[in-house]
């Protein structure tokens, strides 16, 4: 049994296509379970009634949440999205199987896979982490080992990677004492050093060995810091350095550079405010309007989304503004190496 899990708040729209792409996709035995940090409660209805093998969980500020987003529509009042449920993550993976599918509600299986199958291989070779995907970047292959190990899997084993004890890697993720600024003058270290650790971590496509997971985010409170993570998972490897870490062969998995949860993260200077879209873009899903699985396995066409937003012609969420803000997300994932266009 493999666990599924998928981190959800208010854009059941997505979350719907996720949870149908892992139905028409994914084989072998698995649960799927639904963490809930503030999807209105009708929203949630209908996705309980069309999955009902989906377990839902809600956050412990589920409630407060839920006004907030009622707010932001009525009087425009910001949603705060820093503010993360990391304890009902940590809790649910704790109390779920031995490996553990974490992801988010806006992704979604373009490919077929059998989790049994997956799993006995990460078993057989000691991999903590398999990535099903990688944004179509393979600019990093550069910092990785790569060899086929089975028909399925190619390891992706991080070459030169520096790991030490949580204090040394407090030292360097952080900068404390000006720990990297001091490697950095040996030309010991560069500006994409730290990218390197992203080889043992994954934000949205991994399927982990729970223990794996659990260290990375164990002393996480209540918010999301990449660099907490990348030292926990450098300081993990140096503890495991038997561990071989892994990817498909093909991406299984795709997310979205079209929508965000809140703005919180991707604020652009646009007169956009994405709350508001994802609330129209909500209520036509609810009133079977707006088809969940349009233009997949790509994401959502532009001249689709146009359609309802035109519709709704909302001053705070005209299609033209929302296009320069999606447009600006893109290049920021562009400027990395990933392919966000197909």
């Amino acid at each position: 049994m493999t666990t599924i899990i998928i981190k959800s708040f208010n854009r059941p729209y997505y979350l719907d296509r996720c949870l149908h792409s892992i139905y028409l996709h994914v084989k072998g035995s698995f649960e799927v379970k639904v963490l809930d940090d503030g999807t209105p409660p009708l929203y949630l209805e209908k996705i309980a009634t069309k999955y009902p093998n989906a377990l839902i969980l809600q956050s412990n500020q589920y409630k407060e949440k839920i006004k907030a987003i009622e707010e932001n529509i009525t009087s425009a009042k910001p949603i705060d999205g820093f503010t993360i449920p990391t304890d009902l993550w940590f809790n649910t993976v704790n109390s779920s199987s031995d490996f553990v599918l974490v992801t988010e509600d806006d992704v979604w299986f373009t490919e077929s896979i059998d989790l049994d199958e997956l799993v006995n291989e990460m078993k057989s070779f000691s991999i903590p982490l398999l990535k099903l995907g990688w944004l179509g970047n393979y600019s990093d292959d550069k910092n990785y080992r790569i060899k086929q190990l089975t028909e399925h899997i190619y390891q992706t084993q991080p070459v030169d990677l520096f790991t030490s004890n949580k204090v040394v890697m407090d030292l360097f993720m952080y900068n404390k004492y000006k720990f990297f600024t001091i490697l950095y003058k040996l030309g010991l270290v560069d500006n994409q050093t730290k990218r390197k650790y992203w080889g043992i971590n994954s934000i949205l496509m991994g399927l982990y060995q729970k223990e794996y997971w659990l260290s990375i985010w164990e002393d996480a409170k209540g918010k999301v810091d990449e660099k907490q993570q990348l030292r926990n998972a450098a300081v993990w490897y140096h503890k495991n350095k038997k561990a071989i870490f892994a990817r498909t062969n093909q991406e299984v998995l795709k997310t979205t550079f079209q929508s965000s949860a809140t703005g919180s993260y991707h604020e652009y200077g646009n007169h956009f405010d994405v709350n508001r879209m994802n609330y129209i873009l909500n209520e036509a899903w609810l009133n079977d309007e707006f088809d969940s699985m349009e233009n997949y396995p790509k994401d959502f066409s532009d001249e689709y989304i146009k359609r309802f937003l035109d519709t709704a012609n909302h001053p705070d969420a005209q299609y033209d503004q929302w296009f320069k803000w999606s447009e600006k997300f893109r290049q920021q994932y562009r400027n990395l190496g990933a392919e966000v266009d197909n």
